[in-house]
């Protein structure tokens, strides 16, 4: 089956908020790559996530700041030949994003982005107390480069 790049940013913003998590790469402190699942929100081009205040991902983020970023979804494994392996392929949605963590700090801007995320996952608001958002690192990636494909549709 062909594989087709996609172009509409509606079609990109579905894919987006039809995936469950987010794989974030990034280059690790020594110059190796580093990639890892993240939950996420996503409102106005913008991506959405949270960690811990400490670590590597936090070293990371505060001094190799460019990221790349990709989701993808409705995977279904097709076979064009029951009994022929090389018939079998999957079909699938991906996008593949660039740009920069950027953290945010002020307090009512946490808790409106903790909301982003919970509302994805959730569909609920919820209020949050001062500990809750003080010890967590909220960051936002604000895509530069943007490209979706997807392959057996």
């Amino acid at each position: 089956m062909k594989n087709s790049t996609i172009k509409d940013i509606k079609k990109i913003n579905e894919i987006i908020n039809r995936s469950d998590i987010c794989h974030i790469g990034m280059i690790d402190l020594e110059g190796l790559p580093y990639v890892l699942p993240f939950n996420f929100g996503f409102k106005n081009n913008t991506i959405y996530i949270h960690t811990s205040r400490e670590g590597k991902k936090a070293d990371i983020f505060d001094k190799k700041p460019y990221v790349c970023l990709t989701f993808s979804t409705d995977y279904e494994l097709f076979h064009r030949h029951e009994h022929v392996a090389c018939s079998y392929g999957w079909r699938y949605r991906s996008v593949i994003g660039y740009g920069k963590i950027i953290p945010i700090e002020d307090f009512e801007d946490k808790k409106e982005v903790m909301n982003i995320i919970m509302k994805k996952y959730t569909d609920k608001e919820f209020d949050y107390n001062p500990p809750s958002i003080n010890n967590v690192a909220i960051f936002k990636i604000e895509l530069d480069k943007i490209e979706g494909r997807e392959s057996g549709y």
